[in-house]
């Protein structure tokens, strides 16, 4: 019998190849069911970490559109806070703690990447959409989770075994490099943990307690007033999750997102200032004269549009170039179905291999169909409900039935999930639809972001149970077990994420989804499609500055540059864009190779950087989310944010004056350097 207690060195030499004839895949953990694997521990841990991470990665992505890839973190947390209890957990119950808690990541996805656009349509007077409320907001993601699951399942046997060897599997192997390190991740979990705590304590004093800039503007050392003066701006928001996640995204890719911002503020602005200053009359979609308007005026009204386009056009391109692959997978997704789960009953296969059966997947489906067609037709406050309700239920089932187990293949061959081009193609479909039905304005932009909102939830639910089934089937745990505490995960994970965007909802309307303070820019997208189909913002100026941005994401897809990733930063406000090239810049500095340097010197030195960055990300988002309940606690109860603007830890003249931007240049300073110098010191002490 396998024991916990022996040292397991790694995964066996045939878990990343195809199998020989004959040959048969034993995973770490054998076939007994003698090691505890969902238990009371597991369970509330994977709960817990999901209900944190939910909110953390709710608030990044809805910041700076990238969210919490949590199954990492939660690996590395799970198996340092294992070691703290009196029987050391067992790697079959970490496992179901880290399967648990990474529903966080997917169904945040899913949630931010389409309802804020309610909230900010909500916010535009005349447009007829109503603002959705928390429970909306949570069956919408919970709906999506359980679909993207539900038909997953019986193509499981066909992608994890039948599959075994053909696909690299990326985040899966590096999860469960993690899992099987034991003592190395258990010394990891400290590092962590005091990264979060200095990141959530850093980001408190300055967002909550006002102990220094929140932005840095480079005023006080003269740049700032010269690009001022040129119409320019330069702005650095001091934040330590940002930062973090910059490092991880690294150089190339924050470099990418920077020139994407730097092409907005200190081309595109300027220039839209200098030939429309002139103008005698208000150009729409502005509401003043050019000459009138501020940097971030021009930018939000006009520039940032090309962004807009420029992130819809990369999401559709990732479609069609994508559609290839997509018919193999939904072919071999067929063959597979074909194949299904052994027909054996569960209880005379072996424990890794049982799965939940068609019976219960055949249920669940049902019973999706009814609550989801109940959702459409009585919680969305829609006239005639009936048929717009069982269209509904039909593109959700058709679109997730096709696409679901594509996100999962996806995932299986790259890593990363086209979940936002397929949702675009979604919301196009299903709004020419209801507007065929009758259906349009307020109410018809209402249900089509619903449907929408579903089906981009379940896009990513698929992609994620993938990535944790193929750790299981490697290291020994129960598919039944993982996949019926999956749909507890979702539920809480929705729960969460709902609540947690209601909350950035209730803040001050000059702080809310759409702004500079929550951008929210994937939903900003899929917004700007909404009003293209129903027509409620017309304008042929706004119109032409998206079709810029659709034909500059061609453009850059032809020269290689990262369509994406450009779009955002010209979307984005170039203050948070900013410290993502400093977190970027800080990855290079820290992998690369000195003259003293072995190679894996180096590869050590960017591992804990990254685990460092990692609890900056995390605990920044925490404090962030913290700040946001404190935020609606006060709206709700005095109408005002006065009372926490008004307490300041640096006096208010100071803190509006160039001693606050001092205080923070030696503050960000400070944090690059424990980042640089931590993770040397961790890099040595690891020889």
């Amino acid at each position: 019998m396998h024991k916990e207690t022996e040292e397991i060195k790694g995964l066996p030499d045939n878990a990343r190849r195809p199998l020989r004839e004959n040959e048969t895949f034993k995973p770490v953990v054998p076939d007994e069911t003698g090691v505890a694997e969902v238990t009371g521990r597991s369970v509330s841990m994977g709960l817990v970490f999901c209900a944190i991470f939910s909110m953390a990665a709710a608030y990044l992505a809805l910041k700076v559109g990238q969210g919490i890839e949590a199954a990492i973190p939660i690996s590395i947390l799970s198996v340092g806070l294992g070691a703290f209890f009196a029987r050391k957990s067992t790697l079959l119950e970490n496992v179901i703690i880290q399967s648990i808690g990474a529903n966080s990541s997917h169904v945040v996805a899913g949630a931010v990447f389409t309802i804020p656009a309610l909230y900010m349509l909500a916010a535009v007077p005349g447009s007829g959409v109503s603002q959705p409320t928390m429970w909306q907001v949570i069956l919408v993601s919970f709906l999506g989770g359980c679909l993207g699951i539900l038909f997953l399942i019986p193509l499981r046997h066909h992608l994890i075994v039948e599959m075994h060897g053909q696909f690299p599997w990326p985040e899966a192997t590096a999860t469960t490099q993690i899992l099987l390190s034991g003592q190395k991740a258990g010394k990891q979990a400290g590092i962590l943990a005091l990264s979060a705590a200095i990141g959530a304590v850093y980001d408190g004093i300055v967002t909550t307690f006002h102990g220094m800039a929140e932005t840095i503007t480079l005023k006080t050392v003269g740049l700032g007033k010269l690009l001022q003066n040129n119409f320019m701006t330069f702005r650095m928001l001091n934040n330590a999750a940002i930062i973090g996640i910059g490092y991880i995204i690294g150089l190339k890719y924050a470099m990418v997102i920077a020139a994407g911002s730097f092409l907005s503020f200190f081309v595109l602005v300027p220039m839209v200032f200098k030939i429309g200053a002139g103008l005698q009359s208000v150009l729409p979609p502005g509401d003043i004269l050019i000459s009138a308007m501020t940097p971030d005026q021009v930018f939000r009204n006009y520039v940032r549009i090309i962004g807009v386009g420029g992130i819809a056009g990369a999401g559709i391109m990732g479609v069609v170039t994508s559609f290839p692959s997509m018919l193999r997978s939904i072919s071999a997704n067929m063959k597979g179905l074909k194949s299904g789960e052994k027909k054996t009953a569960p209880s005379e296969l072996p424990r890794v291999e049982r799965s939940l059966t068609g019976k219960t997947v055949l249920c669940g489906t049902l019973a999706f169909v009814v609550v989801a067609f109940m959702f459409f037709a009585f919680g969305l406050g829609i006239d005639s409900p009936f048929l717009p309700a069982f269209v509904g239920v039909g593109v959700v089932t058709f679109i997730a039935f096709l696409f679901a187990p594509v996100a999962a293949r996806a995932i299986a061959i790259i890593g990363t999930n086209p979940v936002s081009g397929m949702t675009m193609l979604t919301l196009i479909i299903t709004g020419f639809v209801m507007l065929k039905l009758g259906l349009s304005g307020g109410q018809g932009m209402f249900v089509t972001m619903m449907v929408g909102g579903v089906v981009c939830t379940a896009l990513a639910a698929s992609g994620a149970l993938s990535t944790d089934l193929k750790i299981g089937h490697w290291l020994g745990a129960t598919p039944a077990r993982q996949l019926a505490l999956k749909f507890l995960g979702t539920a809480v994970a929705a729960t969460f994420c709902g609540i947690a965007m209601w909350v950035m909802s209730q803040t001050d309307p000059s702080q809310g989804f759409g702004t500079n303070a929550i951008p929210a820019p994937q939903a900003s997208a899929m917004k700007e499609i909404l009003v293209g189909i129903f027509g409620v913002q017309s304008g042929a100026l706004r119109w032409f500055f998206f079709a810029l941005g659709v034909i500059l994401s061609l453009i850059l897809r032809m020269v290689n540059v990262p369509a994406l990733a450009f779009a955002l930063g010209m979307y984005l406000p170039i203050e948070l864009n900013t410290p993502v090239l400093l977190g970027g810049i800080l990855s290079y500095i820290t992998q690369r190779k000195g003259k003293n340097d072995t190679e894996e010197m180096a590869t050590k030195r960017n591992d804990y950087g990254i685990l460092i960055a990692s609890g900056l990300m995390a605990g920044g988002a925490i404090m962030g989310v913290i700040d946001a309940v404190l935020n609606a606690v006060l709206m709700k109860t005095s109408g005002s944010l006065a009372i926490k603007e008004s307490f300041h830890l640096l006096p208010e003249k100071l803190w509006e004056g160039n001693a606050g931007e001092v205080f923070a240049l030696l503050g960000v300073t400070a944090l690059c350097l424990f980042l640089l110098l931590f993770a040397r010191k961790k890099a040595r002490a690891a020889e």
